[in-house]
């Protein structure tokens, strides 16, 4: 009897499981059993792993052959596990000592040929390994460089199974050709149709979008790029309204360039979450700008929250994970949808409940709601070239819920570009570069005064603490306080302008928020003017 052991990982959400693959062989008719809640593709890999190895030069064993995955009662999926029941079969059949094959973590699905093809979610999966304890992973040589990222875990990349006998042998490694330039890059398979350009990613050629996206192209609009600007200091949330055309896509689009850069943290945060949906350019493991999401309006609230047939994938607010997720035409998302976002606002993540199980998403994201004022897009306070009746608009704006603008900081009235601005000399605002330098500077202020805290940017500190602990200047409260008891404020609401109000406190450079900061932050809040400036700069 023969017994082998090694090991790789089983994805559930972005955590990882490290699962032990014991092979054993016992006298008896040939027959491959495959036990351990596999799916349906990890129940084929029993002729993908029999055809690689026989195409490896390998002799498959003429026995009974059980391959157990441990432990039992967790679901996984996917073929990730090829390239571990492989190499513990090989072991079983004393081809590998399987001494060696023990302490080792293998990822990567074969190919008939014997070939390693990358999967979805290397990097949680190493994570995973590394955070169980072992120091050897073995990984397609095409993703060994996001296996890299994680520290202190040797990474072995190959191209065939043939190498990686050869190396666990001590035999002289062959050489594999890579495949033919011109083919199509491996990992494109990875990725799920369509959701490359429909969610608006900018992993590839983050650079080239800052140049192409600038906030000095947006004329005019003074009320919503301070709004752009502070909603990106403080992580709140934003919501333009406005007729079509006035440039309300125009700065959502530019808001990823005014945030500052992903921390390492971070960019392993929102890697992890881009490698389970296959969404990780080629040649860019590492997602270190803010990712940008915008799904049509047409999504489903699995698209959204995430979800699925199986084990749930990431839906776009889990990919909008430290970034911007654009919601454009707002009202015209189902209502159910829109309002499945509540819990994910206020928590930060993405709880999602199947009878396999409960699987958790991260989703810190920066929402933007932009909506039209009426079906026809032209209602406007101050003139009337509306041709909606009164309940078509009442219909129209209810489509939005009230607990759900609640939670949003900032709602601004986008106005339509008159000619003069168009045409005036000199109309360019203030460049991405000049509002990203003050926003970087925000953000550092509000790190030093949040450092020893579970929060990073103003936008998340509890209403609570902001009571207790972070208090504005003697009277600075007074004006939203007598907002609040004539109802145009509800409680959250007020804690709400308070967290605005230490976001522009930190990019004017106050030490706490004065009654200027309080009236800004209520006038972009309600969008009654207060009789402050507009512009940060005229502030500073």
């Amino acid at each position: 009897m023969g017994f082998a052991r090694t090991c790789s990982v089983a994805l559930v959400g972005v955590e990882g499981v490290v699962v032990e693959v014991q092979a054993d062989l016992e006298p008896g008719v040939a027959a491959f059993t495959l036990v351990g809640l596999p799916d349906k593709s990890l129940t084929e890999s029993r002729d993908r792993v029999r055809a690689a190895v026989v195409n490896s030069g390998g002799e498959w064993p003429q026995k009974k052959l059980t391959v157990g995955l441990s432990p039992a009662s967790v679901p996984k999926a996917g073929s990730g596990f090829d390239l571990a029941v492989a190499c513990a079969v090989l072991g079983a059949a004393e081809r590998i000592d399987p001494r060696v094959l023990a302490d080792i973590v293998m990822i990567g699905e074969l190919g008939l040929d014997g070939r390693v093809r990358p999967v979805r979610g290397i990097l949680p999966a190493v994570l995973a390994a590394a955070g169980a304890g072992y120091e050897q992973v073995v990984v397609p040589e095409c993703a060994a460089a996001e296996a890299s990222l994680v520290p202190g875990v040797s990474v072995l990349g190959i191209r065939s199974l043939r190498q990686l006998i050869a190396v666990l042998t001590d035999e002289p490694v062959p050489e594999e050709q890579p495949d033919d330039q011109g083919r199509p890059d491996p990992l494109a398979g990875l990725r799920m149709p369509g959701t490359g350009a429909a969610t608006g990613m900018y992993g590839v050629g983050a650079a080239q979008h800052e140049q192409d996206h600038d906030l000095a192209d947006v004329v005019g609009q003074t009320s919503a790029r301070t709004a752009v600007e502070v909603a990106a200091a403080g992580g709140h949330h934003l919501f333009l309204e406005g007729p079509p055309g006035a440039g309300k896509t125009m700065l959502a689009e530019r808001l990823p360039a005014v945030l500052p850069r992903l921390t390492r943290e971070e960019s392993l945060e929102v890697t992890a979450v881009h490698s389970v949906a296959g969404l990780l350019p080629p040649g860019k493991p590492l997602v270190d700008v803010a990712p940008y999401c915008s799904p049509h309006h047409s999504a489903t609230m699995q698209s959204l929250v995430g979800g699925g047939p199986g084990i749930p994938r990431p839906g776009a607010v889990s990919l909008a994970h430290r970034g911007v997720l654009f919601l454009d035409e707002a009202p015209e998302f189902h209502s159910q949808t829109l309002d499945a976002l509540r819990q994910p606002l206020e928590s930060g993540h993405v709880v999602i409940a199947r009878s396999a199980g409960v699987v958790r998403f991260p989703a810190r994201f920066l929402m933007v709601l932009a909506a039209n004022p009426c079906p026809c897009g032209r209602f406007s306070q101050r003139d009337s070239r509306c041709d909606c009746p009164p309940s078509a608009i009442r219909r129209y704006q209810a489509r939005l819920s009230g607990p759900l603008l609640d939670r949003v900081d900032l709602r601004v009235e986008v106005d339509p570009v008159t000619r003069a601005q168009l045409t005036e000399p000199g109309a360019r605002g203030e460049s991405t570069a000049t509002v990203a330098d003050r926003v970087r500077a925000a953000r550092e202020r509000a790190a030093a005064r949040l450092a020893g805290t579970p929060w990073r940017t103003n936008g998340e500190v509890p209403g609570r603490e902001l009571r207790s602990r972070f208090h504005a200047v003697a009277g600075a409260m007074d004006e939203a306080e007598r907002n609040l008891e004539r109802g145009v404020l509800t409680v959250r609401g007020i804690d709400r302008v308070l967290r605005v109000a230490w976001t522009v406190a930190d990019l004017v450079g106050h030490d706490r928020p004065d009654a200027t900061d309080v009236c800004l932050a209520l006038q972009l809040r309600t969008g009654v003017p207060r009789g402050v400036p507009m512009a940060i700069g005229a502030l500073t």
